[in-house]
């Protein structure tokens, strides 16, 4: 499998975020696919990471499959055999799609981010740190930076086409959405999660925050889309490490924000576009890392040569 920062395919293509390319298939159905770009402070950096697009594809795949029953989602297919049966124009194009394509539902997709924390970190710890609030609520005094919350948090946020997401409280998503659908998001995200976090804790991990989107299907059914328990849309920590009190390892671009993170300590990147150059051990510390966390929840090693 070789690295790919940009997809080509002869597909409509109708988005092109900083990871994912998606495209039309039909009215019914979207190709997302999984570049090895890599993004870190809002920046995408030149360089790609190896297996990056393929593990967050097949991760999804699976969490997908683990959810069957129990969360409706958009997925169709992510092997690429059923994805070129699907989709006859795809003839020819398997090195593009194999192990980082994703054939789905289209869906009406809602304009939030379904945010779900189970520990308070990252962005929630500087607000908390700041003014005791989590989105503007208060939350209990005398939490520690990495605190385990119990129950856990859901602070929906805006979705942003470019630059930060925004918190909001739930009474201001209800105002975007309606009061019915904020009540089926909310249950939703917290059904995906407690799930996600019983699994993933089973096998060493803790997901100490995520996010979710939803779509709503032509018959109203409301979709799990996008991905699902990634190391992009979560923060992956080893229990065996887990220490509150301070930040924790992560299983995730961690030793790339490392390394950025230096070159603006000694003023030598100022965290804007272009972005500096990634030597070849960084890059291949935060491709181990991608690999790791697939290995650690699924229990088996990425299939590379499926991915060929």
């Amino acid at each position: 499998m070789t690295t790919m920062a940009y997809s080509a395919l002869p597909l409509r293509r109708i988005a092109r975020g900083k990871v994912r390319d998606v495209y039309e298939v039909d009215a019914e159905r979207l190709l997302l696919v999984a570049t090895d770009r890599v993004s870190a402070f809002d920046v995408v950096m030149h360089e790609t990471i190896p297996f990056k697009g393929a593990v967050l594809t097949q991760l999804s795949a699976w969490w997908c499959r683990q959810l069957e029953g129990e969360v409706a989602h958009h997925l169709l297919a992510a092997d690429a055999d059923s994805i070129l049966a699907a989709v006859p124009a795809l003839a020819g194009h398997r090195a593009e799609i194999a192990g980082r394509a994703m054939l789905c539902r289209r869906t009406t997709v809602f304009p939030i981010e379904c945010v779900m924390r189970g520990y308070i970190s990252g962005s929630a710890w500087k607000e908390y740190s700041r003014r005791g609030t989590l989105a503007g609520e208060p939350l209990p005094a005398g939490l520690r930076e990495s605190d385990r919350l119990e129950p856990p948090l859901f602070t929906p946020a805006t979705k942003a086409d470019a630059g930060h997401d925004e918190n909001i409280t739930i009474a201001r998503m209800r105002e975007i959405v309606g009061a019915a659908p904020a009540a089926e998001l909310e249950r939703l995200a917290r059904l995906v999660y407690g799930r996600g976090r019983e699994i993933a804790e089973r096998r060493g991990i803790i997901i100490a925050d995520t996010k979710f989107e939803f779509g709503r299907a032509p018959d109203g059914r409301t979709l799990l889309i996008d991905e699902v328990l990634t190391p992009d849309s979560s923060r992956f920590w080893p229990a065996d490490g887990y220490h509150p009190g301070g930040t924790q390892p992560s299983f995730d671009k961690q030793p790339l924000r490392d390394y950025l993170d230096r070159l603006r300590e000694a003023g030598e990147w100022n965290g804007d576009a272009p972005p500096p150059s990634l030597p070849a051990d960084v890059v291949e510390a935060t491709s181990a890392r991608y690999l790791e966390a697939y290995y650690r929840l699924t229990g088996a090693e990425l299939d590379r040569r499926a991915l060929r």
